[in-house]
């Protein structure tokens, strides 16, 4: 969670993703970076860069994070709901309301992985992570 403005922590040879779950969202800025973190709008960032959150107004704003080393590819981090999606490379799907993958039920923080393709359906949306070379 982000509760105010202030520095984030460094992860030197990571690159990161983030994604606001709840809250108004805030700004991230560092070296090069300039980011606005909207709710259900990933954004990515490498975690040596050192960066600020501000904007916060003093208002809570909960995150979901994807950290992969930097030698490996970089996922894919998008939010959808009622979607097919093709089989390539391993999902990482996060139920953020009720929604049904391959005609299976997830409540909301229920996370699947899968290698092949997936159906999306119901009136949650889904945090979907592809990741590469597992």
């Amino acid at each position: 969670a982000v509760v105010e403005d202030g520095p984030f922590s460094p992860f030197p040879g990571i690159e990161r993703n983030l994604t606001v779950l709840s809250g108004p969202g805030f700004r991230l800025t560092g070296t090069g970076l300039n980011l606005r973190c909207d709710p259900l709008v990933p954004v990515a960032f490498p975690g040596d860069v050192a960066v600020m959150a501000s904007e916060t107004d003093g208002r809570q704003s909960d995150d979901f994070n994807v950290m992969t080393a930097r030698a490996l590819p970089k996922p894919e981090v998008s939010v959808t709901r009622n979607a097919d999606l093709p089989a390539k490379g391993t999902l990482a799907l996060y139920a953020l309301g009720p929604a049904r993958v391959n005609g299976k039920d997830m409540a909301p923080e229920d996370l699947i992985l899968t290698d092949g393709a997936a159906t999306l359906s119901g009136d949650g949306p889904v945090i979907v992570v592809r990741l590469f070379g597992l």
